[in-house]
C-alpha cells in the first residue's frame, strides 16, 4: 500500500511543539483592523494550542 500524504493546507496552517501539542494562529487578525482596539489585536497575535479532540483530527492530517 502507498505511503500516506501530508495534507498540504494542514502542513502550513499547524507547528509541532516539542511535546507534540499543535499550535495554530488565531483567527481575526487578516482585515478590519481598524475595528479593533489595540488590546484586542495584540491578544489575536499569540499562537493558540489547539484542544485535543480537534488535534486528533489533524495529526491524522499531518500524517503523526
Amino acid at each position: 500500500m502507498p505511503k500516506m500524504k501530508t495534507h498540504s493546507g494542514s502542513k502550513k496552517r499547524f507547528k509541532v511543539t516539542g511535546t507534540g501539542k499543535l499550535k495554530k494562529q488565531q483567527a481575526g487578525m487578516r482585515h478590519n483592523l481598524e475595528v479593533k482596539s489595540g488590546k484586542r489585536k495584540r491578544s489575536l497575535n499569540h499562537d493558540e494550542v489547539l484542544s485535543p479532540a480537534d488535534s486528533k483530527v489533524i495529526k491524522k492530517l499531518l500524517g503523526l
